[in-house]
């Protein structure tokens, strides 16, 4: 299950919308080993396409050392689907390399609404999990025990 942060969400979905009809992407960071995500990474497109996103290499180098520098991982990936539902394209299982990531899609077609989807892809096996938004944290150490 992922808990997050309303607030997260609502930048995420924010993000999506900005920048439709192009897929959005982004991380949410969070410490090392807590499953907490805490830091929304907007990150570029670099594909800047329709259907298909691609974390910039030189951005993604950067933020990733970032994390490693404040101990911390990627706790959520997401990215937006213009005009398909909110679940992983065989592209989104294939290049799905953190296995301990949520990834989250939000869809950006008003026929598919805008509930956002979370998923663990691992070994190109897709799970969809459950999304339990808060609108505080009481603890970090109180949300990694429900987590």
């Amino acid at each position: 299950m992922l808990t997050i942060h309303t607030k997260l969400v609502e930048a995420m979905i924010a993000q999506a919308h900005k920048d439709h009809p192009i897929e959005t992407c982004g991380i949410i960071a969070g410490p090392q080993g807590c499953n907490l995500p805490l830091r929304l990474i907007p990150m570029r497109n670099a594909a800047r396409s329709a259907v298909f996103f691609k974390f910039d290499p030189n951005q993604q180098l950067q933020v990733w050392r970032e994390m490693e520098a404040r101990d911390e991982e990627p706790i959520v990936i997401y990215h937006s689907h213009t005009d398909t539902q909110a679940y992983p394209s065989r592209t989104d299982v294939k290049f799905a390399a953190e296995l301990r990531s949520h990834y989250v899609i939000i869809p950006t077609d008003p026929i598919y609404g805008d509930e956002i989807r979370s998923f663990r892809i691992c070994d190109g096996m897709v799970t969809e999990e459950r999304v339990r938004m808060l609108d505080s944290y009481k603890s970090e150490w109180e949300l990694a025990m429900v987590a």
